[in-house]
């Protein structure tokens, strides 16, 4: 709609929903569903509505940008919340800056450096080698939120997922499908400090002792980045050790794609022989074949949690330390075609 102005009410009329309704979503107030939220979000984008914000961003002598700092942006997971994030920013008059760390402790700390972030109003942060003792010395002048599957206790907001329940969620579902043989592709046999890995794997074995099934270590297989090559490589590892299984949980979706197709190249019928479960509900999940079935972090909801505790700290301009907030999106299942049972979704 180049050249014509977007209002509120055209984003309302678009969703066939209320302003209010949609003034909820910009503002990631609670009361929407995931589906009126997404489909809030698609008018947005589709009507290319922003908020004119120049004028006041200069008066408040803020540039109006918000940096994003994430591991990678490879996998879809990233990709697709760096998106959702940039149409929320977009919708209240920022910009989203996006910059990749590597996953290294070297690229966090450039990232972070004072010289990068005073560029931004505020950041989104999304540490994997560093903690928040180590993000606070940094001396970051901007607020913060982190994301994340540990716990970073600390004096920032921060935004994370329940990964144990996610990983007894999936397991379960398997379980109850009728496997008793599951596979772990992407889980970690040492309990160290808390990752992604860690706190799914650890689901994933409480899960099995909730219904009194033991767990084969040797089916506990690591990768290295989680991407589609790696589900793929990790079933063919099994295959080779020849050992039985008749249940999968991968711990992302990306590399829940490698298991289904290491699985069509071992003759194994998906769910008939195997069933598979994945992690993110990334939305090319919804167009394998079969269908994957997955669980749901409530990825809508959490952009709109990290925008929201981001730039309510930046408007009010709310000291770093004061009232850290940390919130925990609660998991669900998609069920779809890998599993056996009823298709939910």
């Amino acid at each position: 709609m180049m050249g014509v102005v977007v209002t509120m009410s055209d984003v309302a009329r678009e969703a066939g929903v209320s302003k209010m309704t949609v003034s909820n979503v910009i503002n990631g107030r609670p009361g929407a569903s995931t589906d009126t939220r997404a489909r809030v979000l698609a008018a947005i984008e589709h009507l290319g509505y922003r908020v004119n914000a120049t004028a006041r961003h200069f008066r408040a002598g803020r540039s109006g940008a918000i940096g994003l700092l994430v591991p990678h942006l490879d996998g879809p997971y990233y990709a697709h919340l760096a998106a959702r994030l940039d149409t929320l920013a977009k919708a209240r008059g920022y910009h989203v800056i996006i910059e990749r760390t590597g996953a290294s402790r070297e690229g966090e700390l450039a990232a972070i450096s004072a010289g990068r972030v005073q560029q931004y109003d505020g950041i989104v942060f999304s540490p994997v080698q560093l903690d928040t003792a180590e993000v606070s010395a940094a001396g970051i002048e901007v607020p913060v939120v982190l994301l994340g599957e540990r716990d970073l206790a600390g004096p920032f907001d921060h935004v994370m997922m329940d990964n144990v329940a996610g990983g007894d969620l999936a397991t379960m579902h398997l379980i109850q499908g009728g496997a008793r043989r599951i596979a772990l592709v992407g889980g970690r046999q040492d309990v160290g400090v808390d990752s992604m890995a860690t706190l799914r794997t650890r689901g994933y074995r409480q899960a099995h002792a909730k219904a009194g099934i033991p767990v084969d270590e040797r089916l506990i297989v690591d990768a290295d980045s989680f991407t589609t090559a790696d589900g793929y490589d990790a079933v063919m590892r099994i295959a080779r050790d020849q050992l039985p299984f008749d249940g999968v949980f991968v711990l992302t979706d990306a590399a829940a794609m490698g298991v289904l197709r290491a699985l069509a190249d071992l003759g194994r019928r998906v769910p008939q022989d195997v069933q598979v479960v994945g992690f993110d509900n990334d939305v090319e999940g919804q167009y394998l074949v079969p269908r994957l079935s997955t669980i749901d972090p409530d990825n809508d909801s959490m952009a709109s949690r990290i925008m929201d505790l981001l730039l309510h700290r930046v408007d009010s301009r709310a000291p770093l330390a004061a009232h850290a907030v940390e919130v925990v999106t609660s998991a669900r299942l998609v069920v779809r075609e890998s599993t056996r049972g009823r298709v939910l979704a």
